[in-house]
């Protein structure tokens, strides 16, 4: 069994977000699978069941206590692996949420364009336990971007701290927050603050993956393109940058590129290889 690991969303091994690759894992089981990405300890691995096609290949992706939907940085480091052996250009992965094509350029930088994204209400109930198990007060909230669930291949509520502060202070009731997550089907909680027009510090609570916090989270990055898309908080064609996982120690960068008339978002980063 080979395992690889790489760092996703930096371009050194200390930073961005951990993830694990197994480019074969046709005769994995469910339970071996879920094994080694407890053992591996990262907040996802990545393994390949099936090749499709040319270039083309079925993924799944696991926490260390669950499989999720949809994982972007560990899409990022599986395509960045794969380009190593094939070549840049495109791959089409098939995810539980559905196809999920991924561009490496010359480079080495890879573009995952999400499914269809979308925005629901967060009801009232909701975010008040949600609130409650961050430690947050509803003043602690930027009024400017209001709170909401947005999808794209995973679900991810989206709360906007109003200064730096409040966002720097990651405190919470770890059984509370993944009791509610795991009841309302929620990846992570997506915390964000604004520190420009087109730029976001990023935090991504993981309980239910059983991760404190994620370092750098693609999949939340492409929900959250949709959000600002939704609530035209930013243009139609915009690239938005996402700093996240510096409060970590692990600073990771990813972009974020809304296309108009295009239905998912477009995530970039880059992916180095770790040692293990």
């Amino acid at each position: 069994m080979d395992i690889q690991r790489y760092a996703a969303f930096s371009a050194v091994p200390t930073g961005g977000n951990p993830a694990g690759v197994v480019l074969d894992a046709a005769r994995l089981s469910d339970a071996e699978m879920l094994a080694i990405a407890a053992d591996v300890g990262y907040s996802e691995t990545a393994f390949l069941t099936e090749q499709r096609g040319h270039r083309s290949f079925r993924v799944r992706y696991f926490s260390p206590l669950a499989e999720v939907p949809f994982c972007g940085h560990a899409t990022v480091a599986t395509a960045v692996a794969l380009a190593e052996w094939e070549g840049a250009g495109r791959f089409d992965l098939v995810t539980n949420a559905g196809p999920v094509p991924v561009d490496v350029d010359d480079a080495g930088r890879a573009t995952l364009t999400s499914v269809a994204a979308t925005v629901s209400e967060l009801p009232g109930d909701d975010l008040e336990a949600l609130l409650t198990a961050l430690g947050w007060a509803a003043g602690d909230l930027d009024p400017a971007l209001p709170p909401r669930v947005a999808y794209a291949g995973a679900r991810h509520p989206v709360l906007a701290a109003a200064t730096r502060q409040r966002l720097a202070k990651l405190d919470y009731d770890v059984p509370a927050l993944k009791r509610l997550m795991e009841a309302r089907g929620w990846t992570t909680v997506q915390l964000v603050h604004r520190t420009g027009p087109l730029a976001f510090d990023v935090r991504d609570p993981f309980p239910v993956g059983g991760v404190y916090e994620d370092p750098a989270t693609g999949a939340a990055a492409a929900a959250f393109g949709g959000y600002l898309r939704a609530l035209g908080l930013v243009p139609a064609d915009a690239v938005v940058e996402l700093v996240q996982g510096a409060d970590m120690g692990r600073p990771g960068h990813l972009t974020v590129t809304l296309t108009p008339g295009e239905a998912g978002v477009r995530v970039s980063g880059t992916a180095v290889p770790m040692t293990a």
